[in-house]
């Protein structure tokens, strides 16, 4: 069995170092040692005996051209999140499977959210900002914080990363609330959140966390009114997709409640516009797209996909494997 290492440079011996290609090479023979895209691009006849891809940020899309020069391609191991921009309809139709790193680059995520959740209600925007402002303590009892305990989440979409968050919730008394029109009651039930609708969600929490991906469905979904209809003192986060919200309408409503901390790690265009007031509002806290997978933690991306091949070579079902229905549904 031949297998090809395709995907940027800069992250393939943090994603799969030795160890995992020491590991790789007792079931398989490398064709040749990692490439870039531009790099196979210029030798697609490479491909010709290839039976795996492993691959990851900066990885091929698998275009007819791609798809053509390896008739041999049985599955593709991507040590990365999302597959939205790699897989083609001409994918599917040839058969090839495809596992992710999806739901180990949750786990960041997950982690990013509930550290902002704390933050968040520890109140640590607001009060970062009036110590800076006054270059003194708020009184006990004048701080406006929630604090971490029986406080109610709002989770919009249930997701790889909003299960790996109710995994970390089990340490703590939160009440969880979620908007996902893809679960059932039954699958609610066994997560432990209580189902409502968006227009709820917003007015009950005390974090409104969104998972959502963007679709064109989804595009744009949360509106001016959702941030206007939450209660006083609360939080809004997104570690999803920038464009899920309506960037303009959160501004305003930003600006009319300067009582809402707004953790965003996402917006859409990234980064913002020079111009954008997101730099200066004293009520956002902005990260560049750090949620995910950094540093050691993509070596973890790495690992499960070298599972996820030792899965693949038992007959084992793959934890990770995504289908088209899947895939339709990904951000």
């Amino acid at each position: 069995m031949k297998a090809i290492i395709i995907m940027d440079d800069v992250f393939t011996h943090r994603v799969y170092p030795d160890y995992l290609i020491k590991e790789l090479k007792e079931d398989i023979e490398f064709v040749s040692k990692p490439l870039t895209n531009d790099e196979l691009l210029k030798n697609l006849d490479i491909l010709s005996e290839v039976d795996f891809i492993f691959s990851g940020w900066g990885g091929p899309k698998f275009e007819k051209d791609v798809l053509d020069a390896a008739p041999n391609l049985k599955m593709v191991f991507y040590g990365a999140g999302t597959i939205k921009n790699i897989v083609t309809n001409t994918f599917w139709e040839k058969g090839i499977r495809i596992t992710t790193a999806n739901a180990a680059n949750a786990i960041a995520v997950s982690e990013y959210t509930l550290a902002a959740i704390i933050f968040g209600l520890k109140n640590a925007l607001t009060m970062n900002q009036q110590l800076n402002d006054t270059k003194t303590y708020p009184e006990p009892g004048k701080r406006n914080i929630r604090g971490a305990f029986k406080v109610k989440i709002g989770l919009i979409s249930l997701g790889a990363i909003a299960r790996e968050l109710l995994k970390l919730f089990e340490n703590f008394d939160f009440e969880v609330i979620a908007y996902d029109p893809f679960i059932t009651q039954e699958e609610a039930d066994r997560l432990g959140v209580v189902l409502v609708d968006l227009d709820t969600l917003f007015k009950e929490s005390d974090v409104v966390s969104l998972h959502t991906p963007l679709l064109d469905s989804t595009r744009g979904m949360i509106r001016k009114k959702h941030f206007l209809s939450m209660k006083g003192n609360t939080t809004f986060i997104n570690t999803a997709r920038g464009a899920v919200v309506n960037e303009e309408e959160m501004i305003e409503a930003l600006r009319e409640r300067k009582d809402i901390s707004a953790y965003l790690d996402v917006v859409y265009p990234e980064p913002p516009k020079k111009s954008s007031p997101l730099y200066e509002m004293k009520n956002v806290f902005l990260t560049p797209h750090i949620a995910g997978s950094e540093g050691n933690e993509v070596t973890r991306m790495g690992d499960l996909m070298v599972k996820e091949f030792k899965a693949y070579l038992a007959g084992e079902k793959l934890k990770y494997e995504v289908n088209k229905e899947d895939y339709e549904r990904m951000a």
